[in-house]
Order: structure tokens, then sequence, then C-alpha cells
């Protein structure tokens, strides 16, 4: 959903009529990337409307673009890298490469590896029994084909 500054000053209007307060007015109000060099750097607008670079590594640019694959397909509705951070602990955090929104409305978080370290298998399995969404381990194999498994 994309919003202009009138359609926010009217959403914020009829809210407050309800008695709820809304301060600020965003930059701009969207629930998906836009603009090309959005697509392409797979971001989502953080609270000040700045769209970040993206920085991810090869293989997480090689995912992006099937997950934009499969954006176009209809198989899933949305998706942003790095878009939230889980806390598994006083001092112990967990970021997923991918935030993913699926097309029957359920979230997963996709975490994309070259090769998997013990720490990492074991806070992706941790997240997994705490949190309420799939978590799925993306890795590819030396034929360039995607291997799946889900937690």
């Amino acid at each position: 959903m994309r919003m202009t500054e009138a359609e926010f000053g009217e959403w914020k209007q009829r809210q407050e009529a309800l008695g709820v307060k809304v301060s600020g007015v965003p930059a701009a109000v969207r629930a998906v990337p836009v603009t090309q060099e959005e697509k392409a750097a797979c971001v989502a607008v953080i609270a000040k409307g700045e769209v970040p670079e993206f920085k991810g590594n090869k293989t997480e640019a090689a995912y992006m673009a099937l997950l934009e694959a499969r954006k176009r397909a209809g198989e899933i509705l949305w998706y942003c890298f790095e878009g939230i951070t889980l806390k598994l602990a006083d001092d112990t955090r967990y970021t997923p490469d991918f935030f993913v929104l699926v097309a029957d409305g359920s979230l997963e978080c996709h975490e994309t590896k070259g090769f998997w370290r013990d720490d990492a298998k074991v806070k992706i399995k941790v997240a997994a029994a705490m949190f309420p969404f799939r978590f799925v381990a993306v890795q590819k194999d030396k034929g360039g084909k995607w291997l799946f498994e889900t937690f």
C-alpha cells in the first residue's frame, strides 16, 4: 500500500476521531518496495523513510533474485533483507537474512549460508523453538541447485 501525503492526512484524521493518537508524518508510507533500486536492494522502508543500501554477499544476492522471481510468480507477497532481529536471550540476537511473507499469509525467516557452522545451526534452532515463524535454511550446492531445510 502506498499513500500520498493527503491520503495519510485523511487517515490520520479518521484515527484521531476514533481516539487513536498518530504522531509524525512519514516521508512515504508503503508496504513493499516500489522503485527499481528498492527492488534490486530488497529493502524495507525504515521509520525515518530512509532506504539503506543492500550490503549482502553473493549468495544472499543470488537468493534475493530467486525470491524476486517467486514474488513475480505470486508464491510470496513480500520480502526484505535483514528486516528483523530476534532476541534469543540476554546479549544474544539473531537476524535472519530474509523475512518473507508467503502468499498464504504466513511469515518465514530464511537464512542463506555457503556452509553451516555449529553456532549458526544452534541459533536458528533456538529461534524456531521460540518464535511462531517458519525458519528455512538455504544453501546452494556445487551444481548451483538451492537446498532447503525447514526448522
